[in-house]
């Protein structure tokens, strides 16, 4: 095994100490130097034969000038610079040298384009190199990281080496590693201060990445096998690290958003866009919302591409019973517009709705509603949602720029189960019709149609009772609502079940019953309301057929009197609705205590009462 730095030493020479800062001296303190090579303005004076005995480039240079004296070699964009070069004059002059972590990318590019190969020496710089990128390097997590984080500047040479990919591979590899290992022993760094887990330290070296090689390892990482939640950390970390401005802070100033304009913003454009790429797509994994939420804003503010907001939109949307109202209140960068982004939110509506009606079940199933569907957690999350879109309705109605039209949206975007009381719903109307006075009698209609008033509580239907911001058709029916419920409190027992009914279709949920459960005996009132009407209109059917049977009867002349009479008996009897069991009985114990004449009277007369 090769120890973290190479060191090559020699007694035959011995450099001068200016020769590290001043580059046009002597080498040797004995013997001149005989060629002056110059890399990048920087003028070194040293000797052609070290030189040439290591580098196939500088001996053809030399062997193409062999005509004439050279004494002057210069070298155009040589990886690294002058200050590699200088540890290259050490390597050819096998003085005091060390090939460590921090400068052997800029080495191992430098030997490639000086072309120093076994060919014109054994143990030549691109094979010292190589051994230590080998043994050292990519057997480390953080040295990999290291050396990727230098090859920024060596490109494309780094990338042609295939310094980059196996770096890349490299900490991808040793990540897994780290996991593995961790898994069986996890231990706190800092005894549970907040602070990353040991196994987890790269999250922070990974931030000295550029963003291409960053995308480059976390592909790769994906394709090892590393923890999505490790991954997702990393994300997070190196946007909240590079990106400028996710605070709310920030993003409402618009002299910061002037500041950062131009370069700085193409760059954050990039990072936002490159990170949402990297996003997991697994459907049994979520990105936490707070952070999705920050993306978006960013993604807005740097004029991401459609498709970079429409993939964060989409994510949300997946979570939006879990939002806040600070999540969805969005800044507006249009100045002339609200002051709220009210249609990328009325997106992340209009995704979510999508979602659940993917997944609901469908009415006609003969399976059980509540087991199929209430138990689901896609009700619960469409209830959340609803209250939220309430509270944001009563957030953004001040805005005196809200357009109306956007406004009705909102409210129309959710199905009418969504809420259980109308609450929320007529505050939000209310505030909007007070910080819109000039809306026209019609529009003001128009809004105030979308609230049910069937589902506003008593303190609700009181203030809508005496709200002179209303249409008048409004207020009277509240007050009719209002006399409803009164007549049906004074109906005593029966009348507190009406109650109970009228209250459970109104919306209004008891102390009793959550929300769910309320919804839960709507839905079955509305299933047993709809059979007890196909028992009525079996029983109606019935009774008509009845009825032409008699009208048949009664048609018949008076000679038949007799036939019409019995008929008319047999047609009376088969109505249960009208005679019973017991009736029965009766009568055919009276057919028998008496006689023939007289039972024929009596059963005529009993047919007719």
């Amino acid at each position: 095994m090769v120890s973290e730095s190479f060191s090559l030493s020699s007694s035959s020479f011995s450099i001068t100490p200016k020769f590290c800062n001043t580059f046009n001296n002597r080498i040797f303190s004995d013997v001149a130097g005989d060629i002056t090579v110059v890399v990048n303005g920087e003028s070194f004076l040293l000797h052609k034969f070290p030189l040439v005995s290591r580098s196939g480039k500088i001996r053809k240079m030399v062997a193409d000038a062999r005509g004439s004296k050279l004494s002057k070699l210069e070298l155009l964009n040589l990886p690294g610079g002058p200050q590699t070069f200088e540890l290259v004059a050490r390597f050819c002059y096998d003085t005091n040298f060390e090939i460590a972590s921090t400068n052997v990318a800029q080495l191992r590019c430098a030997a490639e384009y000086l072309e120093m190969t076994e060919d014109y020496r054994e143990e030549n710089l691109i094979s010292q190199t190589e051994t230590y990128l080998n043994e050292v390097v990519f057997q480390s997590l953080e040295k990999a990281v290291e050396v990727l984080s230098t090859c920024e500047l060596l490109l494309p040479i780094a990338e042609q080496v295939g310094l980059l990919n196996r770096c890349v591979d490299a900490i991808a590899m040793n990540t897994c590693k780290e996991q593995l290992v961790s898994g069986l022993y996890r231990i706190n760094c800092d005894g549970g201060s907040g602070k990353m887990d040991c196994a987890e330290w790269w999250i922070e070296d990974l931030t000295l990445l550029r963003i291409d090689l960053y995308q480059q390892v976390i592909s790769a990482m994906r394709r090892s096998g590393v923890r999505l939640d490790s991954i997702v950390k990393s994300l997070m970390h190196y946007a909240q690290t590079l990106l400028k401005g996710t605070g709310k802070r920030q993003i409402w100033d618009p002299v910061w958003m002037k500041l950062n304009s131009g370069t700085a913003e193409n760059e954050d454009k990039v990072i936002v866009e490159t990170i949402v790429s990297l996003l997991p797509t697994e459907k049994n994994f979520s990105v936490p919302l707070s952070f999705l939420f920050g993306m978006l804003r960013m993604a807005i503010m740097v004029d991401a591409t459609l498709a970079c907001r429409v993939e964060l939109e989409r994510k949300i949307s997946f979570q939006l019973d879990m939002a806040s109202l600070d999540d969805l209140l969005i800044p507006s960068v249009q100045t002339e517009d609200s002051f709220f982004d009210v249609d990328t939110v009325h997106r992340i509506l209009v995704n979510f709705m999508q979602q659940i009606e993917k997944e609901e079940p469908d009415e006609s199933s003969q399976f059980d509603y509540e087991s199929e569907c209430l138990g689901s957690p896609d009700h619960g999350s469409v209830l959340k949602v609803g209250q939220l879109v309430d509270a944001y309705l009563a957030e953004i109605a001040p805005d005196p720029y809200l357009n109306l039209q956007k406004f009705i949206a909102f409210i129309e975007i959710l199905p009418d189960y969504a809420r259980v009381i109308d609450d929320g719903l007529y505050r939000a109307v209310d505030i909007y019709l007070k910080a819109h006075p000039m809306l026209a009698e019609d529009e003001c209609k128009k809004l105030c149609k979308l609230i049910d008033c069937q589902k506003l509580s008593q303190e609700a239907c009181n203030h809508a009772a005496e709200n002179d911001r209303l249409p008048v058709q409004m207020a009277v029916r509240v007050l009719y609502l209002e006399q409803l419920r009164m007549k049906n409190a004074l109906l005593g027992s029966y009348g507190d079940g009406l109650l109970q009914s009228q209250r459970i279709s109104s919306g209004i949920p008891s102390a009793a019953m959550s929300p769910r459960d309320n919804y839960a005996s709507l839905r079955r009132e509305n299933r047993e309301l709809k059979q007890e009407i196909s028992r009525m209109r079996v029983r109606l059917s019935e009774l008509e057929k009845e009825q032409v049977f008699m009208k048949q009867g009664m048609i018949e002349k008076s000679a038949h009197g007799k036939t019409f009479l019995t008929s008319l008996s047999r047609g009376i009897g088969r109505m249960g609705i009208f005679s019973g069991p017991a009736a029965g009985n009766r009568y055919k114990s009276e057919r028998k205590s008496q006689g023939s004449e007289g039972k024929k009277g009596r059963r005529q007369s009993r047919s007719i009462s």
